[in-house]
């Protein structure tokens, strides 16, 4: 309850203060290519409910026509020079303030995934996430906007280490835990490191 009310209040306020950055990060993406400004995108939520999770584009139109939902890689030329920024501040997951308000997401909790989401191994193998062990037990809380995994573990990391990290927070999750992981999440955003593919901090 405490949790749920603390997201109510941060992303309310998070909206009505960031709303002069939507008017320019809408702008941007718009001059670049032209495209649509949001991208809406199903995710798993709480208890495996799918919901549509909006994003600022930081992709070309059409990104996953052909592949699919395949995470993003280092130099991803699917990306926009105006979306390398976004994506490098965070910026571009401004809009899932929205998701916490209406309570599809929280601030601090695991990363909300793409329904039908692949891993791409070593050896070139598309592994469902599905079927990685410790899937379904991260549906148990809601997803978050920042959380263990997303702070602390690189990019390329498999997801069965990252779904260990979201496990870790199940176990530990309390006020102190989320207000150091937002306080990091900001610093990070600062030195504008979200895409890089080791240590963030």
């Amino acid at each position: 309850m405490i949790k749920r009310l603390f997201d109510l209040t941060l992303s309310a306020v998070g909206l009505i203060a960031s709303a002069p950055f939507w008017a320019l990060f809408a702008l941007a993406i718009k001059i670049e290519d032209g495209g649509a400004v949001f991208f809406p995108q199903a995710r798993v939520g709480l208890g495996g409910r799918v919901f549509t999770a909006l994003k600022f584009r930081s992709m070309v139109p059409d990104a996953e026509s052909c592949g699919g939902p395949v995470q993003a890689g280092e130099n991803d030329p699917r990306i926009t020079r105006v979306g390398r920024l976004l994506r490098g501040s965070a910026m571009d997951e401004l809009p899932q303030l929205w998701n916490i308000l209406v309570g599809d997401m929280s601030f601090v909790g695991p990363r909300p995934l793409v329904p039908g989401e692949v891993e791409v191994r070593g050896d070139g193998r598309l592994i469902p996430l599905a079927e990685i062990p410790g899937y379904e037990a991260r549906h148990g809380i809601r997803p978050g906007l920042t959380g263990l995994t997303q702070v602390y573990a690189p990019r390329d990391l498999p997801r069965t280490s990252k779904f260990r990290l979201d496990r870790l927070y199940r176990e530990r999750a309390g006020v102190c835990l989320d207000l150091k992981l937002i306080a990091l999440s900001f610093w990070i955003t600062a030195r504008g490191s979200w895409e890089s593919r080791g240590p963030k901090l």
